[in-house]
């Protein structure tokens, strides 16, 4: 499945958002305008469904508690809300919609409980909270029925689905010195501490081929790059090892503590790309990567997208990457921050855009400027003041 509607109320950035979502979507704004916060929306619904040490109180703890979620133009109307639609990747219409309201207690503890949660399938209503028994003990209202095992049974289609989608953000010095961090590599974490791990744990078979396509890419993009190899060493640490053309006749040998910043994340990158079907958010893809390869990325991603029909939804501020033409105003989301707050919107929805778009310019040129500060021609002369 992939999402193709969210509806924001009170979330973070945002008053009030609700947005069309394809397979392939580029999240463009300003810093703070609130491109992480939106994609947090995902990961928070991903929180949720992971009833395995998971749920509400803990996706909201996680992120300070209500107060912080809450957006600070919301006022009088404190309800936080998320409404998802989800359809069968093929394009057919949305089967399923997911959707729930947070409000936190005025007293005590501040527990935050849920004002509704609704599921509805092919239109049909599923679940319609608050219910009977939600009436005769609020206290239910404190879990999400996505959460329970026991409770979810018909909808638990979206919660696997919920559960499984992937936020990627790799540091490198993580992926290379998780233990130095105080950090387990076998510990899910979308930086790069448990990256090592979930290579090597994935089957034979299917690890050695996604390596060898990595591998090839490599070959295209890194000097002297050839081989690139898994393995575990005599304390089981896995590691990565690459082999470089060299004067030696079997070439130099380097593990992942002596790649680069920019080779560990295009390792990661591509292989986070193959790795699953679920819906992958990735947040600022070109760094430390050549403009060169960061132009190639969005055609890569869809020759790999017409394969897996995989959602991929991408932050950015690249214009290498937003180059390509290839990449349609209807796939672009422009966040534009106001004082009351960040508005989201297709970029083809705005007519200057739409009208540079057709005259033949790529989203680069038309989008991205739209999104500059307006007096930034004004920082060097302020900043030397």
């Amino acid at each position: 499945m992939i999402i193709t509607r969210l509806v924001l109320k009170n979330w973070r950035n945002f008053r009030s958002a609700d947005v069309s979502l394809g397979k392939r979507v580029f999240l463009v704004g300003p810093n703070a305008s609130g491109k992480s916060n939106f994609l947090d929306a995902f990961r928070f619904l991903r929180d949720i469904a992971s009833w395995e040490g998971g749920g509400l109180q803990k996706a909201v703890s996680d992120r300070g508690g209500l107060s912080k979620i809450r957006c600070l133009a919301a006022r009088k109307d404190p309800e936080v809300l998320l409404d998802v639609e989800l359809a069968q990747a093929d394009g057919h219409q949305p089967r399923w919609r997911y959707s729930l309201g947070i409000k936190q207690e005025t007293r005590g503890h501040r527990q935050p409980y849920l004002t509704f949660e609704t599921v509805e399938k092919d239109g049909r209503a599923i679940l319609r909270r608050p219910d009977d028994q939600d009436r005769k003990d609020p206290r239910r209202l404190t879990q999400t029925h996505l959460e329970q095992i026991s409770a979810n049974l018909e909808f638990r289609e979206i919660a696997k689905f919920f559960k499984s989608i992937y936020y990627l953000q790799v540091l490198p010095q993580l992926v290379r010195h998780a233990e130095s961090f105080g950090l387990p590599r076998d510990e899910d974490d979308p930086f790069g501490r448990n990256f090592l791990e979930r290579i090597i744990r994935t089957p034979k078979k299917t690890r050695e081929a996604r390596l060898r396509r990595i591998e090839r890419a490599l070959q295209l993009t890194v000097p002297q790059f050839s081989e690139l190899k898994v393995k575990r060493d005599e304390v089981g640490t896995p590691h990565l090892e690459a082999v470089y053309e060299h004067w030696r006749q079997k070439g130099a040998r380097q593990s992942e503590e002596e790649f680069s910043d920019g080779t560990l994340r295009l390792i990661a990158l591509l292989w986070s790309i193959l790795d699953g079907d679920s819906t992958l958010l990735i947040e600022e893809p070109e760094l430390h990567l050549h403009s060169a390869i960061i132009r190639a990325l969005p055609s890569l991603i869809a020759r790999i997208q017409s394969s897996k029909k995989r959602q991929i939804l991408i932050s950015t501020h690249s214009p290498d990457l937003l180059w390509d033409k290839g990449i349609g105003g209807e796939e672009t989301l422009l966040l534009i921050p106001g004082k009351e707050g960040t508005t989201v919107q297709q970029a083809s929805k705005f007519q200057v855009v739409q009208e540079l778009l057709k005259s033949g310019m790529s989203v680069a040129e038309a989008a991205l400027p739209q999104t500059a500060p307006s007096r930034i021609d004004q920082l060097s002369i302020r900043f030397s003041e």
